[in-house]
């Protein structure tokens, strides 16, 4: 494949692109063809290669990524719930990123999730072609980098998702091999998210209901990735730096390793925490709290290794759904000491605009700043 499609005497991106999308077939299907060096559009720029190494496995406290127990909450213990409350408060504001352990979605629940990201991903290619499309208005989407054509360089992973709420797809339309699991786990996740989103609420000093009550935990987005082994994870990247679009993005991770976020300067690792789920503030949480809670940077590491990376992304929003609430920091958090950072928007006009910037290293919270 890589001999026909890649290899040019002069390098033409724009082809090399469609040739690529035109494909069907992902970065596993540059993987099967055998590939012992990865195509040009997939190579980053060496500055958004700098540090994208691992941190010692054993960090300092300060640069460890919060673990909270939801255990007490999930047994109506109230005592724990103040502390709950701090705690989030805390990882909220100081690194916008946490694990959450004893959320309540079995573990079996898990491992078939990511064994059913897997099965997807792994499919004859035939099957999965039928899912491929660049249209993000489609009920099930399957496909390798949604910003391909807008970001400065392709990213080392595939990508096969679908809205499960509030109006999910029919169980007909929806692939055999992960179908029952998916809807299975996003029940799961749909009550951790709400459970959160409270004591998100409690954190700002406001009604557990009132994020809800903005309709923050509406929709829920969810995105199975897939990164496949990597011949050269030095030239490139598993996911390049962004932050979410999204209210709040609930993730889980297998076992392999490689989540970063940025904290200060210094990029640390997620590590796998068995049975735990990562959370993180998306960009529309940090606008409405008027930066309260901020949306941190992360990125997601190629590596060589044996084996693919899975990972399952549950954003809540309303993303490019029809949606014209408007959306600015809450009035409850703005004050003549402390005025509103951001203008209004509305989040389709957002993920619009998130969309068609692509990954591209920048906030798209920038393009809202008062």
């Amino acid at each position: 494949m890589e001999s026909t499609i890649f290899k040019h005497e002069e390098y033409d991106r724009e082809s090399d692109l469609k040739a690529f999308d035109d494909a069907k077939t992902g970065v596993k299907g540059l993987v099967d063809a055998g590939i012992v060096e990865i195509p040009r559009i997939f190579r980053h720029p060496s500055a958004n290669l700098i540090d994208a190494k691992p941190l010692s496995s054993v960090s300092p406290p300060q640069l460890t990524i919060p673990t909270i127990d939801l255990d007490g909450m999930l047994h109506g213990d109230s005592n724990t719930r103040k502390n709950l409350v701090d705690n989030i408060r805390e990882a909220a504001e100081k690194w916008g990123f946490f694990q959450v352990i004893n959320h309540g979605i079995p573990s079996h629940v898990l491992e078939e999730m990511n064994d059913g990201v897997v099965r997807f991903h792994e499919q004859d290619p035939e099957v999965k072609k039928g899912f491929y499309t660049r249209d993000p208005t489609k009920k099930v989407v399957y496909n390798s980098n949604f910003d391909l054509y807008s970001s400065p360089a392709a990213t080392w992973r595939d990508t096969f998702g679908c809205y499960l709420s509030p109006d999910p797809p029919r169980l007909e339309d929806m692939p055999t091999t992960c179908r029952d699991i998916m809807m299975e786990f996003g029940k799961g996740v749909m009550k951790v998210a709400e459970l959160l989103f409270e004591l998100l609420s409690e954190a700002l000093g406001l009604m557990p209901n009132h994020l809800k009550d903005m309709d923050c935990a509406k929709a829920l987005l969810m995105l199975c990735h897939y990164y496949p082994p990597c011949p050269q994870p030095d030239l490139t990247l598993g996911l390049s730096k962004h932050s979410d679009n999204s209210f709040l993005t609930v993730v889980l991770q297998d076992n392999n390793g490689g989540l970063q976020v940025l904290h200060g300067d210094n990029w640390v690792d997620v590590p796998p925490v068995p049975g735990a789920l990562v959370v993180n503030v998306g960009d529309l949480l940090q606008l409405i709290t008027n930066d309260k809670f901020i949306s941190a940077e992360h990125r997601v590491l190629a590596k060589r290794g044996n084996g693919p990376r899975t990972s399952v992304a549950c954003f809540f929003s309303t993303y490019l759904m029809p949606n014209s609430r408007l959306y600015g920091p809450m009035k409850e958090l703005v004050s003549e000491q402390n005025p509103a950072k951001y203008r209004d928007t509305t989040i389709t006009e957002f993920a619009a605009y998130y969309r068609a910037k692509g990954h591209d290293g920048t906030s798209a919270l920038l393009h809202l700043r008062i």
